[in-house]
């Protein structure tokens, strides 16, 4: 089979630091190869460089020679036919992706006419079929919406509609699917995989889910550090991987196949370094044994409580309704939901983009108004109650978001974002403030150094904890988490998921855990709850829910996730 491309000795640098370092691969027509690695591992200088989009200062040096062609050689006007027409890249986050003043059908439009010899009206119909393609509802309606009214999801959705629309001969899908959930990303993936078949089109599939590379590549290559550590065929990598690091992602990686808990286990970790020669190095910690007592168990008899206990938080048939400025009706967001967490318990909430399970985060700490039902937090129903009264309270329930960058204020150092919210709820002077601040910047594996950094400094992993840290320097007793790992590399988020069972040990933490990935759920949660169209479907036992699903929409679910069952090397 030949070639379609060819990657020799590839470099990209940004003054004096290499992101890229004598990297060489093919790709040949038809074929997926599948590039894995960590943040700053240089994927996605990778991916730009085959765009010639890696912006200034940058340079690129090396051979990438697509069908025959050095694209590094091409004027600038010929390598703007190339892109979007025979090579497209999906790129991972759709919000700064998207133009937020345009609708997304006008985008799409864009991008037909600029290559496509279409009328308007022809590229507005095709507009509405891509649409209808990636499972975006009622499409012939949302064409004419704006990028901040779609869900995460289905903006992604909406960029790989874009990618596709002048069906390339090479897609570069940078992490395509990381805001989906499992649904729809089997459907994605499905869908590109049957796109690379009808066009003969190659893929260069860029993502740290190990569980799609074992389904859907052809081939893998790994990357540490700027340089190509193993490359092989998938079924080889994932059943003989000759190099550590190979090993270390591996076993990292959560998947269904694994009977993992929190209770039980200790994720493995990949810990970064410098070496005394002044290069990157790296260390596998081991998956181990857990020890520690834990606050709640699901069975209150096993830890001696009282099953009349009152619960930590109880929401009793909540509804929460959203005004349709297209149809003139009411959406029931969260529609007749009851649940209950107890002190020092993790519940998981799953379910696909738009059920609800964010607004009903939201409904929590009363960011939107409820239209019925009660919220009852240590006992105070958190409805009735106006804003003087609830802010004793919101100190009790804190909130770790999906993207760390995006929640954190970018003109702040971390010292003073974690002191603002001590100083906003009315707790210590300064010289309390500052003590408990570096106590809690230390809990959570920063060095002190960090106080005095902006949080774009930091890699995506340390922001987390920065996040975290915010939320827990008020001491709260609720820490719900929305999807606070599926931005993560798996080595990153073995870290995290770590240190939230650590903090839950040591602080007596309850969580509402909000997650698409079935696979980190089973493993943090003690019971679990399945959400549909604002309604809970299933709930049950850890255990119980992913052995003996009872709802046909929870084995919907457990189906649709990808690799679910790789042999993983356990590091």
């Amino acid at each position: 089979m030949a070639n379609l491309l060819e990657v020799r000795d590839l470099r990209v640098s940004f003054g004096a630091h290499q992101a890229v370092r004598g990297l060489s691969f093919d790709i040949a027509q038809g074929e997926t190869l599948a590039l894995v690695g960590e943040s700053g591992c240089g994927k996605s200088a990778t991916a730009l460089s085959l765009m010639r989009l890696v912006p200034t200062p940058g340079r690129v040096t090396g051979s990438l020679r697509f069908d025959g062609r050095e694209l590094l050689d091409l004027p600038a006007r010929e390598i703007r036919d190339i892109r979007g027409r025979q090579i497209s890249m999906i790129f991972q986050e759709p919000m700064t992706s998207l133009n937020p003043v345009l609708s997304i059908g006008a985008q799409i439009v864009e991008t037909l006419r600029q290559h496509e010899s279409l009328s308007k009206a022809a590229a507005w119909k095709r507009a509405v079929e891509l649409l209808e393609l990636v499972q975006i509802p009622d499409p012939q309606r949302r064409v004419f919406d704006f990028p901040h009214e779609l869900s995460g999801g289905q903006r992604q959705r909406v960029m790989i509609a874009m990618a596709v629309a002048c069906r390339p001969r090479l897609l570069i899908a940078d992490e395509p699917t990381t805001a989906l959930d499992v649904t729809i990303q089997a459907h994605i993936l499905d869908l590109l995989d049957g796109l690379r078949r009808e066009l003969s089109m190659s893929l260069l599939l860029i993502t740290h889910d190990l569980g799609i590379v074992a389904k859907h590549a052809d081939r893998v290559a790994v990357m540490l550090a700027g340089e190509k550590v193993e490359e092989a065929p998938v079924a080889r990598l994932f059943t003989q991987p000759q190099h550590p690091y190979t090993r270390g992602l591996l076993g990292a990686s959560l998947n269904l196949a694994d009977d993992l808990h929190y209770r039980g286990w200790k994720l493995p970790e990949i810990r970064h370094g410098i070496d005394d020669d002044g290069k990157p190095s790296f260390a596998v910690v081991p998956r181990s044994v857990r020890t520690g007592n834990y606050v709640a168990d699901v069975d209150p008899a096993a830890r001696g409580a009282s099953a009349s206990e009152a619960p930590l938080l109880e929401l009793q048939d909540l509804r929460i309704d959203y005004p349709q400025r297209h149809r003139k009706s009411t959406l029931h967001a969260v529609d007749g939901v009851s649940l209950q967490i107890a002190r020092g318990e993790t519940v998981g909430l799953v379910g696909e983009s738009g059920c609800g399970k964010s607004t009903l985060s939201k409904a929590i700490l009363r960011l939107v108004p409820t239209a019925s039902g009660a919220i009852r937090l240590r006992g105070t129903d958190l409805v009735p109650l106006g804003e003087r009264e609830l802010r004793p309270l919101r100190r009790h329930v804190q909130m770790v978001f999906q993207d760390p960058y995006a929640s954190l204020n970018p003109r702040r150092t971390v010292a003073e974002i974690l002191d603002t919210v001590l100083v906003v709820n009315g707790i210590g002077n300064a010289q309390q403030r500052r003590a408990r601040i570096a106590a809690m910047l230390d809990r959570v594996g920063l060095p002190g150094s960090a106080l005095g950094r902006f949080p774009h400094e930091f890699s995506g992993g340390q922001r987390q904890r920065i996040g975290i840290a915010r939320a827990l320097v008020l001491e709260p007793d609720l820490l719900i988490c929305d999807e606070p790992v599926s931005a993560l590399d798996v080595s990153i988020q073995a870290q995290i998921l770590n240190l939230l069972v650590d903090l839950k040990r040591d602080l007596g933490l309850a969580y509402l855990f909000i997650s698409h990935d079935l696979s980190v759920v089973r493993y943090i949660a003690d019971r679990v709850h399945v959400m549909q169209a604002g309604r809970i479907v299933e709930s049950g036992h850890h255990r119980d829910i992913w052995r003996a699903p009872q709802h046909p929409y929870t084995r919907t679910l457990l189906e649709a996730i990808p690799g679910r069952t790789f042999d993983a090397q356990a590091a």
